[in-house]
């Protein structure tokens, strides 16, 4: 839980995004002096009409319809002014909300892999979303009450002072007890909203992984099971609510009976100095006003401190995402090689995804430009680790890989993403039309290109099936597209940017048996002078490769040609014959 030291903290950061808003919050704390002034005026322009009310027969009608048309206007000028601080606090508010959201998303798009991988996607979609809300509405009641609050206390103090120091002790003496009470409470209910933000972002995981895996829950008949794991964690969100809600309610009514206190005493003690002639009923009457509006902001200001508790406690989980360490960045003189030509030499090179689980252990290879390598082997024996690596999704823990001839370490990941072509097992499409799904890596390409590239892959006689052809929208993940369907899509995207390099990772897994063997023609007439690492578990795909790297726990055990590989009857052998024995 957090501490005192790092709620003060989360509170610096939350001043520092609103220092580019200065002008709005100085606009909006001089809007509150105004609204401050006029409501403080009114009492007193009641209480000097009650005194122009002597006695029967003996009232001053004009003075007192004076003061009541200068009460109407000052109560019409003070609406205005805080309608006025209200449009004002708004906008910095949702600004202030709108920036945390670009920076964490942006943020987002800077973090490892590794960390992406290891962090449920539910839990970083409820803090930019729900966080930063919560955290919104919470600096939105800060603005319009706290401002107001501490200074209509400020106002009413110097004004009681001013007018008999006798009764304004009163107040002074019995308000303490309010803030104490306030203090106690909110310092308890601080720890209840982050525990509850916290679980809320469990809740929004558990939901997100269950929608996005509806179908496997269905087919293996998980639906109890999914419903009990939700409703641990709902159960749990419900005790924690409770908890924090409940707590932080007894601020209010705590405050509002010690308020009810002094306005009892200013009552009393008023009512005692009038009797003996020290002050007019008018001027009581502007005491008891004052009373109530100066406990008022304090009855409000325990509200508004239960919701900056709530709102720091969200903003903690937002900033702890922000300030993730990002990918590392490109050296300062990172190099952008042009178009490469496919050398790879890999040196020594040492990764692995926990330090207690070592899984590339010392490996070493050397490609030359343009040859077809196949990378086979058992499931978790590093093979996609090994292309994302080469792609510089994560880096090594030791040893180089070097693209003609310069390390990848050393490059701009931009350019060097730029050389290279790949498609994966595991589809990603964006809601859009399908010719923007296609032209992602060459947004400048013309109609034919993108049909001809939908042709190379065998995707344009589907396309063209679809409602609306190319202009069709589907939606996230490839909406209602077959999963074969989505594959082709990704696959016409390379082709439409035919890059140098290519990595392919079971491209062709989802795809029926008639439409693999046409793209393998097309893969083949692609990969013509083109260096390409394929990842296949159908050895069938790759006997025409160049070399083949057969990888074992991390390490390549073997290398050569399909035929080499079969005369040697080691493991490459073992893994065709099982694939092939009768």
């Amino acid at each position: 839980m957090m501490n005192k030291k790092g709620q003060t903290a989360v509170l610096r950061k939350v001043i520092l995004r609103l220092r580019k808003y200065w002008l709005s919050m100085i606009g909006s704390l001089l809007l509150a002096l105004v609204y401050v002034v006029l409501s403080l005026s009114i009492p007193v322009l009641v209480g000097q009409a009650i005194d122009h009310i002597i006695g029967k027969g003996a009232v001053n009608f004009a003075a007192v319809g004076a003061n009541l048309i200068a009460v109407a206007v000052c109560a019409a000028l003070a609406a205005l002014a805080q309608w006025c601080m209200s449009a004002l606090n708004n906008h910095v508010t949702y600004r202030v909300g709108r920036d945390l959201r670009d920076e964490a998303f942006s943020h987002i798009q800077k973090l490892p892999l590794r960390y992406l991988d290891t962090h449920p996607r539910g839990d970083m979609v409820s803090r930019v979303v729900s966080d930063v809300d919560t955290f919104a509405d919470g600096l939105l009641m800060g603005f319009t009450q706290l401002f107001t609050g501490v200074m209509t206390i400020a106002g009413t103090l110097i004004l009681m002072l001013s007018i008999n120091w006798k009764i304004a002790l009163v107040v002074i003496c019995i308000t303490p007890v309010s803030l104490l009470v306030a203090n106690f409470i909110a310092q308890k209910t601080f720890s209840m909203f982050q525990l509850q933000t916290k679980i809320r972002g469990e809740q929004t995981a558990t939901i997100e992984e269950t929608l996005g895996n509806l179908k496997v829950v269905k087919a293996f008949g998980h639906e109890n099971a999914s419903m009990e794991q939700f409703d641990e964690v709902n159960n749990r969100m419900e005790k924690c609510s409770l908890r924090a809600i409940f707590f932080s309610s007894l601020v209010n009514p705590s405050t509002r009976f010690v308020n009810s206190l002094v306005y009892a005493g200013v009552g009393l003690v008023g009512a005692l100095v009038a009797i003996n002639g020290g002050i007019t009923v008018g001027v009581l009457s502007i005491f008891l006003n004052y009373a109530n509006q100066y406990t008022k902001p304090f009855n409000e200001i325990s509200g508004v401190v239960t919701e900056l508790q709530n709102a720091l406690a969200c903003a903690a989980r937002v900033f702890e995402l922000i300030e993730e360490p990002a990918q590392s960045e490109d050296p300062q003189k990172a190099v952008s090689p042009g178009e490469l030509a496919g050398a790879v030499e890999i040196r020594n090179l040492y990764f692995s995804y926990t330090p207690e689980k070592p899984l590339i252990q010392g490996l070493q290879l050397s490609v030359r430009p343009g040859q077809r390598v196949a990378i086979v082997g058992p499931t978790g024996c590093g093979k996609t680790t090994f292309i994302n690596l080469l792609m510089r999704f994560y880096d090594p823990d030791a040893g180089e890989i070097c693209l003609d001839g310069i390390d990848t370490m050393k490059m701009n990941r931009g350019s060097l993403r730029k050389n290279v072509g790949m498609v994966l097992q595991d589809t990603w499409l964006h809601s859009g039309t399908v010719r923007e799904n296609i032209a992602m890596g060459k947004s400048d390409a013309s109609e034919e290109e993108i049909i001809a590239a939908a042709r190379q892959a065998h995707a344009h006689s589907f396309i063209m099936r679809l409602p609306n052809g190319y202009d069709t929208v589907i939606g996230e993940s490839g909406g209602t597209l077959s999963q074969g369907q989505k594959q082709l899509l990704c696959i016409a995207r390379v082709m439409l940017c035919l890059p140098p390099m290519l990595f392919l990772d079971e491209a062709t897994s989802s795809i029926d048996t008639r439409t693999e063997l046409h793209i393998q023609k097309a893969f083949d007439t692609m990969m013509q002078g083109r260096t390409s690492f394929i990842v296949a578990h159908r050895l069938s795909t790759i006997q025409e490769a160049d070399i083949i790297l057969v990888m074992r726990n991390g390490t390549i055990v073997e290398q050569g040609t399909h035929d080499d590989l079969l005369k040697k009857r080691g493991f490459y052998s073992e893994l065709y014959r099982s694939q092939f024995a009768h």
